[in-house]
Order: C-alpha cells, then sequence, then structure tokens
C-alpha cells in the first residue's frame, strides 16, 4: 500500500506538467489537405519558362550589384521609376522595381526619396497637415522642406520568343539607365539577361 501511495505521488505531479505542457504550446501547426507544403522562396522555380521568382530576384539582385559598384553614387538620394514591361506577356513591374529598391537600400549605398507616382501622396499629407487646421502648427512637417534627388533611374524589361514544335525558347532583358538630373548626364547603364528554353 506504501508503495502505491509514494508511486502515485510521483506520477501525478509528472502527469499534470506533461498536460500543461500540451494545452501552453502555440506553435503546432494548423492542418488541413496534405497537397500543400512549404517551398524555398529562395529555390529555383522552374514551373514553366515564363517570367517567375527566380528570375525577379536574380535581375534585382545583379542590377543592384552592379550599380553599387559606380563610387559616385555613395551617399546619393535616387528616385526610381517604375520598370517598364515591353516584354508580350503580364509581368508585374512594380515588384521588380521595389525588388530592386529593396537590394539598394540593403547595400548602404544609397538614399531614395519619392518618386512621381509617390510624390502626389506626400504632397497631400503635407497640405493635410497644414491646411486642414486639424494638427498643432508647432508640430507640423513644414512645406518646402523636401529634398531633391541627385539621379533618376528607369528601365525597362523586354523579351523575344521562338517557337518550333518541340521547342519555346524565351529571352528576356532587363535595361536599367542611371541620369544625373542636374545635367541629364547618363551617369550609369546596365543590362542583365535570362534565357530560359522547354520543350513542348
Amino acid at each position: 500500500m506504501t508503495r502505491i501511495v509514494s508511486l502515485s505521488r510521483v506520477a501525478a505531479p509528472a502527469l499534470v506538467l506533461a498536460l500543461l505542457a500540451g494545452c501552453t504550446s502555440t506553435n503546432s501547426p494548423l492542418i488541413g489537405g496534405n497537397n500543400v507544403s512549404y517551398g524555398d522562396s529562395k529555390g529555383v522555380e522552374l514551373v514553366t519558362n515564363e517570367f517567375g521568382s527566380t528570375d525577379l530576384q536574380k535581375l534585382a539582385e545583379s542590377m543592384a550589384r552592379s550599380l553599387t559598384q559606380v563610387p559616385s553614387i555613395r551617399g546619393k538620394r535616387m528616385t526610381l521609376s517604375e520598370v517598364q514591361n515591353k516584354t508580350s506577356e503580364y509581368i508585374d513591374t512594380a515588384e521588380i522595381t521595389k525588388s530592386i529598391r529593396v537590394q539598394l537600400m540593403k547595400s548602404g549605398s544609397v538614399r531614395f526619396v519619392a518618386d512621381v507616382s509617390g510624390m502626389n501622396t506626400q504632397t497631400q499629407e503635407l497640405m493635410r497637415q497644414n491646411q486642414s487646421g486639424m494638427y498643432d502648427k508647432s508640430k507640423t512637417k513644414k512645406i518646402g522642406k523636401m529634398v531633391g534627388a541627385d539621379y533618376r533611374l528607369e528601365g525597362s524589361i523586354s523579351s523575344i520568343v521562338k517557337k518550333s514544335s518541340s521547342l519555346k525558347d524565351v529571352y528576356y532583358k532587363l535595361s536599367l539607365e542611371l541620369i544625373d538630373i542636374e545635367t541629364g548626364e547618363i551617369a550609369w547603364a546596365d543590362e542583365q539577361e535570362i534565357r530560359k528554353t522547354s520543350r513542348r
């Protein structure tokens, strides 16, 4: 009888701890169907030979690396126009543009100011703070304090598609130019290319 009592005294706390551990776990995944899984966001994507995530990452990283090697841009401000899509397929060029900006900002080489599309939002915010009468005038951001860009970065993506009865070949080219806003001089230009071939 004594042995049973002593065992129950040991087992009861252990059981309580195990139950508490199970109840407090918040990191357990919700399990639904078995046809969904996580993949490597940096892994090579070859589902089709259309423009994909791997292409976007490669082009943005290559262009940013090339541009940061230009000594004259160190510490300068630039504005980035949305990359133009000159291909025959839909490509979210806004995402290419954002990825290039993120890579450049991570490098710490340049700073960005609002581009043409972002300037309307910037102006509206300043007007709202200064003209709506809703803000303490001593704490509003003042009109006339915005800083101009030293350079404008712009470019386009184009493609050439060739097909045969058994093959489809797609060639992509991203071209960028860096323009000195004051002088109009092209301070830097580069092209990055990708070719993708698939059997039909």
